[in-house]
C-alpha cells in the first residue's frame, strides 16, 4: 500500500504519523511517572513473623527480602553466623534447618516459619560442647575463625546425611546401602564451605574424631 492509497481506512503512512503522535504525547511526563512507579515498587512490605531458632520462638516483623542471615544477625543478634560472600559460594553462613544445612544467606526469613533452625549458638554452649566443636578445639580446625561456625555446622549435617545414605559426587556405587565415609567423601561433601585459611587437613581430622571414622 503506497501513501497515496485511496482505499478505506487509513494509509499506511497516515497510521504511523498517528503512532508517533501518540507516542510523543504518551512521553509527556513519562519521567516523573516512571519515578513514581520505582518509588513505589521499592516501598519495603514487611511481614509479622514467628522463627524458630535454637528452641526459642522469636516473634519479628520483617521485610520481606530480608534473608534468613540477616534476620540471624541483624534481628535476633546471633551473629556466630557470619556473611561471607553473601552470594552462596563460601559456606560461612550455614546453618541447621530442619536438621539440614543451607546457605543462609540464600534464603528468606520468611520462608521460614515452621521450621526447625539451628544455629552455631545452638550446637553447644560453654563447658557443653557439640561433639563436633570439641574436635575442631582438639585438633585445631581453624586459624583465623571466620568461616568457623558454618565448617561446624555444616559438617553436623553433612554427617546426618550421611548416615541417612545420601551419596555425593565422589561416590563410587550411588546405590550403595552403606557408604564409606573417605577423606575424599568428606572433602566433597565439604567442598561448600572455604576456608581460606586453608586448615583443610585439621578441619577434615577434626569431623573425623567427631564423627569415629577411622
Amino acid at each position: 500500500m503506497s501513501g497515496t492509497d485511496s482505499s478505506d481506512g487509513p494509509t499506511r503512512r497516515e497510521f504511523l504519523q498517528c503512532v508517533a503522535a501518540v507516542s510523543a504525547l504518551g512521553g509527556v511526563g513519562a519521567p516523573g511517572a516512571v519515578a513514581a512507579q520505582t518509588a513505589q515498587a521499592s516501598k519495603p512490605v514487611t511481614r509479622k513473623i514467628e522463627l524458630d531458632v535454637n528452641g526459642t520462638v522469636h516473634p519479628l516483623t520483617v521485610d520481606t527480602r530480608t534473608t534468613l542471615l540477616d534476620a540471624l544477625r541483624e534481628h535476633l543478634h546471633l551473629t556466630g553466623s557470619k556473611k561471607g560472600c553473601d552470594h552462596g559460594q563460601c559456606g560461612a553462613c550455614t546453618v541447621l534447618v530442619n536438621d539440614m544445612r543451607i546457605v543462609s544467606c540464600l534464603s528468606l526469613a520468611v520462608m521460614h516459619e515452621g521450621d526447625r533452625i539451628t544455629t552455631i549458638e545452638g550446637l553447644g554452649e560453654p563447658g557443653k560442647l557439640h561433639p563436633m566443636q570439641a574436635a575442631f578445639l582438639e585438633h585445631d580446625g581453624f586459624q583465623c575463625g571466620y568461616c568457623t561456625p558454618g565448617q561446624i555446622c555444616s559438617a553436623v549435617g553433612m554427617l546426618m546425611e550421611h548416615q541417612k545414605g545420601w551419596p555425593s559426587h565422589a561416590t563410587e556405587d550411588v546405590a550403595a546401602t552403606s557408604i564409606a565415609l573417605s577423606d575424599a567423601e568428606i572433602r566433597e561433601r565439604m567442598s561448600g564451605n572455604l576456608c581460606r585459611c586453608a586448615a583443610y587437613p585439621n578441619i577434615l581430622t577434626a569431623i573425623k574424631d567427631a564423627g569415629g571414622i577411622t
